[in-house]
């Protein structure tokens, strides 16, 4: 760049030289002759100046091969026929690469984040998998998802969320591969009354629409998973109604109201002409400062009814139904049913410290269709987690703890429990994060028939977490 902006400046010079030299010859001389004789000086001048010119461009041509811009050398390797030599040559520059978007969003965010486990010792028996259904040690794909979200000048804000997790299966033919999770268009136009449509959880359950990358513990707890919908496909109102008449109070009361196919996510086709109907109101009574430090106390409450047909899974992020050993696997309805659950959780934090409890409970009765009975027994399933954390390091090092217990109702003294020992460590926040945990799991079912094998399960869950 340089070197050209020089020769501009010679050119420029060298035509300024022509016109100074050209115009007083016009002016001073009528003979053809004495204007010839000029021109031929002129010419004689200009070719002595450019020979001067060309001369230190080549001087500079020399110097910045010798001295290329820094950050710009490669490596090229040449075989002269007898040996190779190797020499510093300049990289050149390649033109930038962008992406623009092609509709008129007001902001466009690409993330998303990688969760790899590391897992010993009775693997997941705290969801049950013992027995016929146990698992072996493993290093663990957790999640793997990546993100767009954007929000458009119109008041519509969306997502779009991939995961590229593996299932727990033995052969590639079991592999999830890349499959939707997020994928919503909410309407926020007005804040006490936004809409929202497309595939996302359904709001029931507090552990379930807590983030991924922001649990105290590895995994969500056993009765989360067994009772609570997880994603669906639907359609839901809610809001903050005070966020424009008590603007300093917007959390004080939050709901939600949805429709949802109820067959669970990434599956267009609802299993019956009935919906899964799924409501939540959260209520933040206190946020302020307790012993100076920054507190809130959240408390939840959640309703859910949906009639179901044969071969749907009631349990999609978990384990629900218990086989003859006492172990837990997906409930897949041999039969229609109808089924109701409720839940009620609470979150205080003050400063440093975290307790968050839930309890859940869902009623499952079969219904007969068409003259075909349900092929099971009605049951109620009921469980609670209550889970503390505490910084010991101020944003840095966290010990956490949970009880949970699931009374999957189904057989006699089937209930499971379990207790969690854990250690986080934030690096960089959620952003990049270690955790470590030990489960020790009890099996009522197993304690109960000891013919089964052993009722006392124990394992070590590592976990690295990136965000970007």
């Amino acid at each position: 760049m340089f070197i050209k902006k020089f020769v501009l400046r010679a050119a420029g010079a060298s035509l300024a030289v022509i016109l100074l030299t050209a115009q007083p010859l016009r002016a001073e001389s009528s003979s053809e002759t004495a204007r010839i004789e000029k021109l031929e000086r002129a010419v004689e001048l200009l070719q002595k100046r450019n020979a001067d010119l060309q001369a230190e461009i080549n001087n500079l041509k020399t110097r910045q091969a010798a001295y290329p811009p820094e950050g710009k050398l490669k490596k090229k390797v040449a075989y002269d026929g007898k040996t190779y030599v190797e020499k510093a040559v300049v990289e050149e520059e390649k033109p930038p690469v962008y992406v623009q978007q092609r509709g008129p969003e007001l902001k466009l965010v690409l993330g998303g984040f990688i969760q790899a486990n590391f897992e010993d010792g009775d693997v997941s028996a705290f969801e049950g998998r013992f027995g016929q259904t146990a698992l072996k040690d493993r290093f663990r794909l957790r999640r793997a998802r990546i993100s767009l979200t954007g929000e458009f000048a119109e008041q519509f804000d969306f997502k779009m969320e991939g995961d590229f997790e593996n299932s727990d299966g033995t052969s590639p033919s079991n592999r999830t591969d890349f499959s939707g999770t997020d994928i919503w268009l909410n309407w926020h136009r007005f804040p006490a009354a936004q809409i929202k449509i497309g595939q996302y959880k359904a709001p029931f359950g507090l552990e379930q629409l807590t983030p991924d990358t922001a649990l105290f513990i590895i995994e969500r707890s056993l009765p989360t998973g067994a009772i609570t919908p997880e994603r669906q496909i639907g359609v839901e109102l809610w809001g903050k109604p005070f966020t424009t008449l008590w603007p300093a109070q917007k959390d004080l009361l939050t709901y939600y109201a949805g429709i949802f196919n109820g067959n669970g996510r990434n599956i267009n086709n609802n299993d019956n002409n009935n919906f899964m109907y799924v409501g939540r109101l959260e209520l933040m009574p206190f946020k302020g400062k307790v012993f100076g430090q920054a507190s809130s106390l959240k408390l939840g409450g959640d309703v859910l009814n949906s009639r179901d047909d044969q071969g749907t899974n009631i349990s999609p992020s978990g384990n629900l139904l218990v086989n003859s050993d006492g172990s837990l696997s997906s409930f897949v309805l041999p039969g229609a049913d109808e089924r109701t659950a409720w839940s009620v959780d609470a979150w205080l934090n003050i400063g440093p410290f975290d307790l968050i409890g839930e309890y859940l409970e869902e009623y499952v009765n079969g219904r007969t269709v068409n003259g075909v009975p349900p092929g099971f027994a009605n049951f109620t399933t009921n469980g609670f987690q209550i889970t503390a954390g505490y910084f010991l390091i101020p944003k840095k090092f966290q010990a956490a703890v949970q009880w949970q217990y699931l009374n999957p109702g189904q057989k006699g003294n089937d209930g499971i429990y379990s207790i969690t020992a854990g250690l986080n460590y934030y690096i960089h926040g959620d952003d990049l994060k270690l955790m470590v945990n030990y489960i020790h799991t009890w099996s009522d079912f197993r304690q109960a028939n000891p013919e089964f094998g052993q009722d006392e399960f124990n394992e070590v869950i590592g976990r690295v977490q990136v965000m970007f």
